[in-house]
C-alpha cells in the first residue's frame, strides 16, 4: 500500500495550521483506507523536558539516540543515521484525532535534531540541491528558518530508508520547510520516492499583499492581468530571489505533483514563475469540521455567549457576532470593524443590539490564569485593556485602539477584544461561566467574520458553517471557491464573500495599482463595507424557525465539505499522479 511521509514543522505540536490540517486529513476515511503507512517527519525542536513526553500527549517513544531508548533492528538503521550525520534522532508513534473527535488513528514520527550536524555531511546535501535543481544554500545559511530545513533533508530520507520505506513513498513538503526532503529523496538513487508540494500559501505572495499599502486590492488585480498578459511577479514586484521562502516555493517547480489549498493559490504559483503552467498543479481544498447539532443546542450555546456579554458590558445583546483568527495583518480585522459601523447603524433602526466578540492574540502561549484574574480586577479585562505585557502587545494594542473609535462611536453594538488562547473560565478568567468552553463560541455565534486580505484556505472562517452561523469571509479566501464547488454558483445564503478587490473603474492603470495608497484601498474597502453590512443584515435570522433552516443549510453544506471528500476528491487523486510520474531532475 501508498506510504506517504508528512514533513512538517508541526509534526508533534501545533503552530499554525498545518497541524489541523494533518489531524481532518490523515483519520479520514478514505486516506486510512487507501495509506498503509504515514509517517510524519520534521525538527526536534527541544531536547528538554522527559523522553515520554517528546512525541506529545498519548506518543510513544521508540528510539531516542540521547535518551538511550531502542535496541531492534530499526534501532540499529537510525543510530547509524545518527553517527553519518553527526545528528540525534527521535522515532516513535502518536495518535491523531478527526476534529470532530469521531476517529483516532496512529501514526509514526520521525524527528531530527540538526543543531550539531556534521558539515562534510551538511556540505553533500546542499551540493546535490543545488546540481539538482538550483538551491543555492549558501545564499541563506544565516537564516535558521532555511538552513535548518536544508539540514533535516539528509538524515530524514535516510531515515525513511533506515525504516524500511524504499518503495511506493510520496514525500509531502508541508510549505516550504518541507521542500529540501521532497528535493533530495526525489534524487536518491536508492528509494523510490516521488515528490509532492502541499501549498498552504504562496510565502512571497503573503509578503506581497502584507507590505503594498494597497494590499489584496492592488495585487489580485495585478495578479489577474498580468497571467492574461504572461507577466510574473518580478514583471510588477521585482526580483524575488533574495527571499529564502520564495526560493524553496520556486523550487516546487520540480516536484510530480502540487497541492494548491484554494484557487488563488493556484493562480499565485503560476504568476511566481511560468514553469509552473508544465507541472501538475491541481487543487487540494482543506476540509471543514460538520459537526451535527441541534437547534436548542445552538440556542444554549448562545446563551452562554449572551451571559457573558452581559457580565462583562452589564447588558444582553440580541446578537452575537464573532471573529477567531491569529492576530495578524493578513486577517484583516479593521474590516470587521467598518462592517460593524453599518450593522450598527441597522440595529438602532430595528431597536436591536449586537456584541462582536474577537478573539485573537500575537502571543505564542496562552496568559495564565492568574495574569487574566489581576487584569479582570485591575482594569476590567477584556472590555479595557492597557499596553504592557501581561496584556496588550504592541500589535493588539494598535488593533484595540481601533476597538476603541468604534466603540465610542457605536450605539448599538460593542466589540469586546479577547486577546487570548482558548475560550473557557481558565484561559478568560472569572467573569466567563464554569460551564463555557471553547466550541460556544462556535455554536452560539450568530456571524463569524473573516473577511482576510491574504486567506489561501481560511478553515476558521467556515468553523461555524454546520451550527448556523452567516460566514462572512472575503473573496480571495480560498474556502470561497470550495464554497461554489460544494453548493454551486450561486454560493449559500449561509456565507458572505464580499469582493474587496472589485474595481469600480477597469481603467485603472498597472502604474496607479502600483503606487496605490492605504486611504485609496480604505476608500474601496468603506464602500464594499457597507453593502456588506446589508447583506449580513438581511440574512440573520430572527425567529428560531429561520435558525434551524440556516442550521440545515450550514449542516447540508459543511458535509459536501468534510475531510472525508478532500481526502478522496482531492488529495487521493494528487497523490496517484504523483505515483504516475517519473523523477526528472532539471539540471541547472
Amino acid at each position: 500500500m501508498l506510504t506517504i511521509a508528512h514533513v512538517t514543522h508541526e509534526a508533534v505540536q501545533k503552530i499554525g495550521g498545518i497541524g489541523a490540517v494533518l489531524d481532518g486529513l490523515i483519520t479520514a476515511r478514505p486516506y486510512r483506507e487507501a495509506v498503509g503507512r504515514t509517517i510524519l517527519v520534521g525538527p526536534l525542536f527541544s531536547r528538554r523536558g522527559a523522553a515520554a513526553d517528546r512525541l506529545g500527549p498519548g506518543g510513544t517513544v521508540l528510539f531516542s539516540s540521547f535518551d538511550g531508548i531502542g535496541g531492534d533492528a530499526v534501532a540499529a538503521g537510525l543510530r547509524d543515521v545518527c553517527g553519518r550525520y553527526g545528528v540525534d534522532i527521535v522515532y516513535g508513534r502518536k495518535p491523531m484525532v478527526a476534529p470532530e473527535g469521531r476517529e483516532r488513528v496512529e501514526v509514526e514520527v520521525l524527528l531530527v535534531d540538526v543543531h550539531s550536524i556534521q558539515q562534510a555531511a551538511l556540505g553533500l546535501v546542499k551540493f546535490r540541491l543545488f546540481e539538482g535543481f538550483g538551491v543555492a544554500s549558501d545564499k541563506f545559511e544565516h537564516v535558521w528558518d532555511f538552513e535548518q530545513y536544508v539540514r533535516l533533508a539528509g538524515p530524514a530520507v535516510d531515515g525513511l530508508k533506515a525504516l524500511g520505506v524504499k518503495s511506493s513513498c510520496v514525500v509531502v513538503a508541508h510549505e516550504f520547510m518541507g521542500m529540501p526532503t521532497a528535493l533530495l529523496a526525489m534524487l536518491d538513487k536508492e528509494g523510490d520516492f516521488r515528490g509532492v508540494f502541499h501549498a498552504h500559501e504562496a510565502a512571497t505572495v503573503r509578503r506581497i499583499v502584507e507590505d503594498h499599502p494597497g494590499q489584496d486590492v492592488a495585487f489580485y488585480n495585478l495578479m489577474r492581468r498580468g497571467r492574461r498578459a504572461g507577466k510574473t511577479v518580478t514583471d510588477y514586484f521585482g526580483d524575488q530571489s533574495d527571499y529564502f521562502k520564495h526560493v524553496l516555493v520556486d523550487a516546487a517547480k520540480h516536484c510530480q505533483c502540487v497541492l494548491a489549498v484554494g484557487p488563488e493559490v493556484v493562480e499565485e504559483l503560476k504568476f511566481l514563475s511560468r514553469d509552473f503552467e508544465r507541472v501538475d498543479v491541481r487543487l487540494a481544498y482543506n476540509g471543514i469540521p460538520a459537526r451535527a447539532i441541534t437547534s436548542a443546542e445552538a440556542a444554549a450555546s448562545k446563551r452562554r455567549l449572551q451571559d457573558y456579554c452581559q457580565n462583562l458590558l452589564g447588558w444582553r445583546p440580541d446578537y452575537v457576532f464573532t471573529h477567531v483568527a491569529r492576530l495578524v495583518r493578513s486577517k484583516g480585522l479593521w474590516r470587521d470593524l467598518m462592517v460593524m459601523e453599518h450593522v450598527d447603524e441597522a440595529l438602532r433602526r430595528e431597536g436591536k443590539t449586537a456584541v462582536l466578540l474577537v478573539l485573537a492574540t500575537e502571543t505564542g502561549l496562552p496568559r495564565r490564569h492568574e495574569e487574566i484574574v489581576n487584569l479582570e480586577r485591575g482594569w476590567e479585562w477584556p472590555v479595557a485593556h492597557r499596553e504592557g505585557y501581561p496584556d496588550l502587545t504592541h500589535g493588539e494594542a494598535a488593533f484595540y485602539a481601533g476597538v476603541q473609535a468604534f466603540n465610542a462611536r457605536a450605539r448599538s453594538s460593542r466589540t469586546v477584544f479577547i486577546n487570548q488562547f482558548g475560550f473557557d473560565r481558565v484561559t478568560c478568567g472569572e467573569r466567563m461561566q464554569e460551564e463555557m468552553e471553547f466550541w460556544d463560541i462556535r455554536r452560539g455565534s450568530d456571524a463569524e467574520f473573516g473577511q482576510s486580505i491574504y486567506e489561501p484556505f481560511g478553515i476558521a472562517q467556515l468553523e461555524a458553517l454546520s451550527f448556523g452561523a452567516i460566514c462572512v469571509i472575503s473573496s480571495v479566501c480560498g474556502c470561497a471557491g470550495f464554497v461554489e464547488a460544494a453548493a454551486g454558483e450561486r454560493g449559500s445564503l449561509n456565507v458572505i464573500a464580499p469582493d474587496f478587490t472589485k474595481l469600480e473603474n477597469d481603467g485603472v492603470s498597472d502604474q496607479a495599482l502600483l503606487a496605490m495608497t492605504a486611504a485609496q484601498r480604505e476608500r474601496i474597502e468603506r464602500h464594499v463595507a457597507e453593502r456588506t453590512a446589508a447583506v449580513l443584515m438581511e440574512r440573520l435570522p430572527r425567529t428560531p424557525t429561520e435558525k434551524e433552516l440556516a442550521i440545515r443549510r450550514g449542516s447540508e453544506l459543511a458535509e459536501k465539505m468534510s475531510w472525508d471528500v478532500v481526502a478522496r476528491d482531492y488529495f487521493l487523486p494528487g497523490m496517484e499522479s504523483a505515483l504516475r510520474r517519473g523523477v526528472e531532475v532539471q539540471r541547472v
